[in-house]
């Protein structure tokens, strides 16, 4: 038997707002462009940043969370698998196109610069309430054996 893996890991920055539809049974979907960066040298040995683009599509909750909590310009790790569309061109030919569908999102941006952007776009002053129903996570971690352990503290980490 034969095994194949079809996996995807990006770190990047998104290209435009994600934007929220749902199909014709109801379904939430979300997609939006994302950047990743890579360098290399030159034959004369100036550093050339390239830059690729990739399509990004969300489904169901975690399509409604990233159409919350992501704005253009900030910094997320996707991960997913690659699918592989086909459609109509208009012209009676078919468009290929290839994206990723993420199963796993982390925002990477720090809270200050989401609640500064927050507070930029919104009317209210950046209220940072993005609607989650579960009050259970806090970011003023303990440990549920009360032994006062909360990670990261004190180092610099993105998460």
């Amino acid at each position: 038997m034969s095994r194949s893996l079809n996996k995807v890991m990006l770190i990047g920055n998104v290209g435009n707002m994600p934007t929220l539809k749902h199909t014709p049974s109801g379904v939430p979907v979300t997609s939006f462009r994302m950047a990743t960066s890579s360098s290399r040298k030159d034959k004369d040995g100036n550093l050339i940043e390239i830059t690729d683009w990739h399509s990004v599509v969300a489904w169901r909750h975690l399509a409604q969370i990233i159409t919350k909590i992501v704005n253009k310009g900030s910094r997320v790790y996707v991960e997913g698998r690659l699918q592989t569309r086909e459609i109509d061109d208009g012209n009676g030919g078919r468009k290929e196109f290839v994206e990723t569908v993420a199963d796993q999102f982390l925002i990477l941006d720090s809270k200050e610069k989401r609640r500064q952007y927050d507070a930029e776009n919104s009317e209210e002053g950046g209220d940072y309430d993005y609607g989650y129903d579960d009050n259970s996570y806090s970011d003023d971690y303990d440990s549920e054996y009360g032994d006062g352990y909360a990670p990261n503290e004190g180092k610099n980490s993105p998460f």
